[in-house]
């Protein structure tokens, strides 16, 4: 049943994950310097659930409980909206910051479950692990791609086997696994889900790698090995975003681990790795999520754009104006595809009720070329002002007087406008706005590689038939086949 911060962070301190940061082990994360501000973030999302003015958005009721509608079975295009609406309150609250909350990987979950015919002679284990996860309304992380060792190669080609993961043997208990994944966003999750992710060529020996299961965060053998930290500090004024939303990013290592039967999903299959995301619909249901965040962080970015240009008299020009309405333009296309995602939802062969994939797919394609724009539109639009920003601390120092003078803009008082240029630089030139740039650009992948994938799926064929009618070109007749 949908749970609350205390509980999702003594959770954490029961059984925390096996995390590495800088050579040493994460005793507990909920009080780490670097941690903290993330596990403590995800408890607030958590208490929203409880909280009276979105109680009703966040969960359903079943059999006297309360469930995150993340979990929702999407059984008509209401349910769709209504999750919809559900991911939007979430990501409100972190400005669509924050790339892996829980509900990214439960749309997933949910879909598995629905279609979980798919998995064949482990339809049972997925049926059974989402409910698990229901129950305890459980925060999941996953982890990607193959580390880089050498992309010209295949899996096999490679100095070891067993860079990326595999499974090295099955016992009558379960199987055994050994390699590494890139990229677990989010370590400090209760589970770790392993699903499927490159597609996997159909080569001897390959089926080792096609594979698909979940485990506990601190299942011996695993290890996540962070990054170094984007955390600024501990002050909200000087990092508004990086101090609370620095969800870290690990390699996750897989030194003998031992996975039970009743946690794999996919074994030794290549047809259903390769095929799990789109036939489930859970491509689908993950991309409603991630259009509906990109949505918030848009708004997010045209708010503070409008009150920086406000701030300093400069809304007044032309050329801002024409910078601000762009960011408009994009939060409006945006808006639209999120709305067609939902209002052209249709049952798969299991029925579930997919948001529409024509639409998804536009919006995950165009953003990543959008993104970096806007973190454009607003060094211009700031300027220099994201250069003499001084800190909380000389607030309170005998300085303050002159900051109060030099500092303060057209509206604002000059804390205020020192604050609200901080949350610019922290949402585009600090390193953790950096890495959202990154992050952006690949998230669900090379944008080569999806554009060439959306130019496969995407039925050109009306399109192609329309021209052809204008221009009077005549189908050709079907040869007759001559009997004898």
């Amino acid at each position: 049943m949908a749970r609350n911060g205390k509980e999702y962070l003594e959770a954490l301190k029961e059984n925390p994950p096996n995390l590495w940061y800088k050579g040493e082990r994460v005793q507990d994360p909920t009080t780490h310097p670097v941690f903290r501000g993330i596990t403590h973030a995800l408890a607030s999302l958590y208490d929203l659930q409880h909280d009276p003015r979105y109680r009703e958005t966040l969960t359903y009721e079943e059999g006297k409980e309360r469930y995150p509608v993340s979990l929702l079975p999407a059984q008509s295009r209401e349910d769709v909206a209504r999750r919809g609406a559900a991911y939007k309150v979430w990501a409100d609250a972190h400005l669509g910051m924050m790339g892996r909350s829980p509900d990214y990987l439960n749309a997933v979950l949910m879909a598995f479950e629905k279609s979980a015919e798919f998995f064949g002679p482990f339809a049972e284990n997925v049926r059974r692990y989402v409910q698990y996860v229901r129950e305890r309304d459980l925060c999941t992380t996953h982890c990607l791609t193959n580390p880089q060792v050498n992309r010209a190669r295949g899996n096999l080609e490679l100095p070891d086997p067993y860079i990326p993961l595999g499974v090295v043997r099955e016992t009558p208990k379960g199987i055994v696994v050994r390699g590494a994944r890139m990229l677990s966003t989010l370590p400090t999750a209760d589970e770790l889900l392993v699903f499927p992710s490159t597609l996997l060529k159909a080569e001897p020996g390959a089926e080792k790698y096609a594979i698909a299961f979940a485990i506990p965060t601190h299942t011996p053998g695993l290890h996540f090995i962070s990054r170094e930290g984007l955390r600024g500090g501990d002050s909200s004024f000087d990092h508004p975003l990086s101090s609370r939303l620095e969800e870290m990013d690990c390699l996750t290592v897989f030194d003998e681990v031992f996975v039970p039967w009743e946690r794999v999903f996919i074994y030794k299959d290549l047809e259903r790795c390769n095929t799990a995301y789109a036939e489930t619909g859970a491509l689908m249901h993950m991309a409603h999520q991630v259009v509906v965040l990109k949505n918030a962080k848009t708004e997010a970015f045209l708010g503070l754009i409008s009150l920086m240009a406000e701030a300093i008299g400069a809304d007044v020009y032309p050329h801002v104006q024409e910078k601000v309405a762009e960011v408009i333009i994009y939060l409006e296309a945006m808006r639209g595809l999120w709305a067609r995602a939902e209002r052209d939802a249709r049952p798969n062969a299991y029925g579930l009720y997919c948001p529409d994939r024509g639409a998804l797919d536009g919006a995950r394609n165009l953003y990543p070329r959008l993104y970096p724009r806007i973190h454009e539109i607003v060094q211009q639009i700031a300027a220099s002002g994201l250069i003499t920003l001084p800190s909380e601390a000389d607030f309170e120092a005998p300085i303050a007087p002159y900051l109060e003078k030099f500092l303060q803009s057209a509206t604002l008082p000059a804390r205020e406008r020192v604050q609200l240029f901080r949350l610019a630089w922290d949402m585009t030139l600090s390193g953790f706005g950096a890495r959202q740039v990154l992050y952006e650009r690949f998230f669900f992948g090379d944008p080569v590689r999806m554009h060439q994938t959306l130019f496969s799926v995407y039925d050109k064929e009306p399109y192609k038939a329309r021209i052809r009618e204008f221009l009077g070109w005549q189908k050709k007749p079907e040869p007759e086949v001559v009997a004898g």
